[in-house]
């Protein structure tokens, strides 16, 4: 008697794998097309835990080094509470890995602080990210391939859009405003690295962090909003190149 054959595995396509994924992003919470809304903008940065998990520990570092100047104490007190939110999560039976992402950076931001013994460098991971968001989003733009498009084009499953003149342009101009973003920050806050103003660093990477992200994720979705819909249409005119 022959033995069954058994089934083949199914077959995973990384392209659908990658779209689920953008879609638990920030920006695959706020779909092109919808009706704006001030609650679909808080999901997307998070919830109200979510903001202050991103604003707290970057104002503890502040507060406790302004007022002790210790930097065990500064780089600790943002690993303390991030740990907290953690817990909280995990109570609440929340999905914990930003969570975790979050208590990762600060880890390593403190590690790198307490190995050199300098405070100020705590946000040497911050510029890091801020210099791959420009790098990433310069070289998208020179390749034709705008990278919020991209990433757009994914998350509604349209392959499309650079055929289409208007949804390109929107592409365009939100991809260089997010590049202006990482832009923006590095060119505050670095004189204030290179200076070693601790106190005056800090307060610059708490201001732009959250308010500045808000603002950019907001013009983001307007923009969008103004020619991505479902993909839907048959006929779109070519886009030239």
């Amino acid at each position: 008697m022959e033995e069954p054959t058994p089934p083949e595995p199914e077959q995973v396509d990384p392209r659908e794998t990658f779209a689920q994924a953008l879609r638990r992003t920030s920006l695959g919470r706020i779909a092109p097309g919808e009706t704006p809304s001030g609650g679909a903008l808080l999901a997307a940065m998070g919830g109200v835990l979510g903001i202050v998990e991103s604003i707290l520990p970057g104002l503890l570092f502040l507060t406790v080094y302004a007022i002790s100047g210790n930097l065990w104490w500064s780089v600790a007190a943002p690993a303390v509470i991030a740990v907290a939110f953690i817990v909280i999560r995990i109570v609440r039976r929340q999905a914990v890995t930003t969570a975790i992402a979050g208590l990762i950076g600060i880890v390593i931001s403190a590690a790198i602080a307490l190995i050199t013994g300098k405070a100020v460098n705590n946000f040497l991971p911050g510029f890091a990210v801020d210099g791959g968001i420009v790098v990433v989003m310069v070289v998208s733009l020179i390749a034709r391939r705008p990278f919020l498009g991209v990433v757009v084009g994914f998350l509604i499953g349209d392959r499309d859009w650079r055929q289409d003149r208007a949804q390109y342009r929107v592409a365009f101009v939100a991809t260089i405003l997010w590049a202006l973003l990482g832009g923006l920050r590095l060119a505050v806050q670095l004189p204030l690295y290179f200076l070693q103003q601790t106190s005056a660093l800090a307060a610059a990477h708490l201001i732009m962090s959250v308010p500045l992200y808000a603002v950019v994720l907001w013009l983001t979705w307007l923009l969008f909003r103004t020619a991505w819909t479902m993909p839907e249409r048959e006929d779109k005119p070519s886009q030239e190149g």
